[in-house]
């Protein structure tokens, strides 16, 4: 074997992958996930995503990238901001101030929450109860994701949840 077929060989036995989902340190099970299936552009106080820009969209992917990193409960206790809210603000019910309407897609079940973006711009949408985890669907006997953000608004203006200023 000439020492270029062992290079070659080198180079191609080092770039298979040998990470395993099974591994400790991996946290596979734990990230969380962003599904867009019940987004509802139909409202006027908040956006689509023709209406924003490339800079918003780029950060709006960037933080969903960054974000995926953890579980949802992690962000929950990661501060942010002057007056220290959480980056993931979990509300419970929808909120009586909104300029936002609860659309009649959304199962009654959700857990109203935002994750603060930029500075005023937030992403709005539901988590399932924790006590869904060790269910499974009735139809497709799946069991409940509890560690998912079901994203419903794209709020540039800090329309969903209004506080007194």
């Amino acid at each position: 074997m000439t020492k270029s077929s062992n290079a070659r060989k080198e180079a191609f036995l080092s770039s298979i992958p040998t990470v395993s989902i099974e591994t400790p340190d991996d946290k596979l099970t734990v990230k969380c996930k962003f599904n867009f299936a019940y987004m509802d552009f139909s409202q006027s106080a908040g956006q689509s995503f023709e209406e924003w820009d490339k800079n918003k969209l780029s950060q709006l992917l960037n933080k969903l990238h960054y974000y995926s990193k953890e579980s949802l409960e992690f962000w929950t206790k990661q501060r942010i901001g002057a007056k220290n809210n959480n980056i993931l603000e979990i509300y419970g019910s929808f909120p009586n101030k909104s300029d936002f309407k609860h659309p009649k897609h959304v199962p009654h079940q959700a857990l109203w929450a935002r994750f603060r973006l930029e500075s005023s711009v937030r992403l709005v949408g539901f988590m399932l109860p924790i006590k869904y985890k060790q269910l499974k669907h009735p139809t497709t006997e799946i069991y409940f994701d509890c560690n998912t953000f079901y994203v419903v608004f794209l709020d540039a203006n800090h329309k969903f949840y209004i506080t007194n200023k």
